[in-house]
């Protein structure tokens, strides 16, 4: 292994924001101290939990899957062929599947990249709060991302061919987050919006991928990513209640921002120029169709009902709401969340009982 130059795969930016001590340790917000517990309890360990062992063949699996859901290969890209004057209308059946599995790493690679960047975030969070409880409930975050940064590098490094730089859309909203200077902000950014998004890819990925290993990482991460989602919840609940309507709309403002950011991510740009197809092409060609639009509205199927329970989508005008129509995504917002309701609302995990 060869040994990196300071410097060099870093990436610097600067930050400014106020550090909080507080000397009120009484922990008086139960929601936030049942999920603290919730926490605790349910720490678990990249190397020891996962079988390793498991052997991965990327390109076999993707046939598995795409025998197993009847979705062929290099969904939803594979619509571009459809269209007329298409650069990928001669592919063969092996350059889809090839096209699949790299487009898996692609998604691997930006789940990688987002949970560093939300440990970062959520280290800030223990900083910026207020409250002692949020801070003892965003040091275990920081833990639980850590864990899932070491988990997909682990995989990527180890059973895939692959490994892709961060969508500069995903770039652009983590440097956001982490440059700001309200930390409110940051929970809307990242835990309702980045963590939301990652609950509804996961949950599209665990239920189509072959490989066991795989299921098995993405069940232990979404667990601790509902935590997330609901953490966000509980403590953005407790401030926008008295927030002025001015404030109330850059909130407004800053989540629809997010998500195009996020829409934007979704059409993989670091992706499709190892295949000799120019990003120009896809961004033309790629969002109308019908199979990149389903996919793009089943990401945000957690987003918008989450941001419907903190009061976005209605506030005044309806602002956001006519956003969310705009975006085509608004019939999501009294889509089932019951994993984060769970969360909030009980000390069942997510798959017990």
């Amino acid at each position: 292994m060869s040994t990196l130059a300071y410097g060099e795969h870093l990436d610097d930016i600067r930050v400014e924001f106020d550090t909080l001590y507080t000397w009120d340790y009484d922990r008086s917000r139960d929601g936030l101290n049942r999920l603290y517990e919730k926490a605790k309890r349910a720490q678990w360990n990249v190397s020891d939990d996962l079988d390793w062992s498991t052997p991965v063949d990327p390109w076999r699996l993707i046939a598995l899957q795409a025998e197993a859901t009847g979705v062929p290969p290099g969904f939803p890209g594979r619509a571009l062929a459809e269209l007329p004057g298409s650069p990928v209308a001669d592919w063969d059946e092996d350059r889809w599947i090839d096209f699949a599995v790299h487009s898996q790493c692609a998604s691997l690679s930006q789940f990688l990249h987002g949970e560093q960047g939300a440990m970062l975030c959520a280290s800030r969070l223990v900083e910026s709060v207020p409250w002692i409880d949020a801070k003892y409930y965003a040091s275990t975050q920081v833990v639980d991302e850590a864990r899932h940064v070491e988990a997909f590098h682990r995989y990527l490094d180890e059973k895939m061919p692959t490994t892709f730089p961060i969508n500069d859309n995903l770039k652009t909203l983590l440097d956001q987050l982490l440059q700001g200077s309200q930390w409110d902000l940051v929970y809307l950014g990242m835990q309702v919006v980045v963590e939301g998004l990652a609950l509804a890819a996961f949950g599209m990925m665990m239920g189509t991928t072959q490989d066991p290993l795989l299921r098995q990482m993405i069940r232990y991460i979404m667990a601790d990513e509902a935590r997330h989602v609901a953490f966000g919840i509980l403590s953005l609940q407790e401030i926008y209640d008295d927030l002025s309507s001015a404030d109330f709309r850059e909130r407004q403002e800053f989540a629809y921002e997010a998500c195009d950011l996020m829409r934007r991510r979704s059409l993989n740009a670091e992706l499709w120029p190892s295949f000799g197809v120019s990003n120009d092409d896809i961004i033309a060609l790629l969002p109308p169709t019908r199979t990149q639009q389903r996919f793009q509205h089943l990401i945000f199927s957690k987003i918008v009902p989450n941001c419907k329970r903190l009061g976005l989508l209605d506030h005044r005008d309806g602002w956001l709401r006519e956003r969310f129509t705009e975006m085509g995504i608004i019939q999501y917002e009294d889509f089932s969340i019951e994993a984060e309701e769970l969360t909030v609302d009980s000390a069942i995990e997510p798959g017990e009982g």
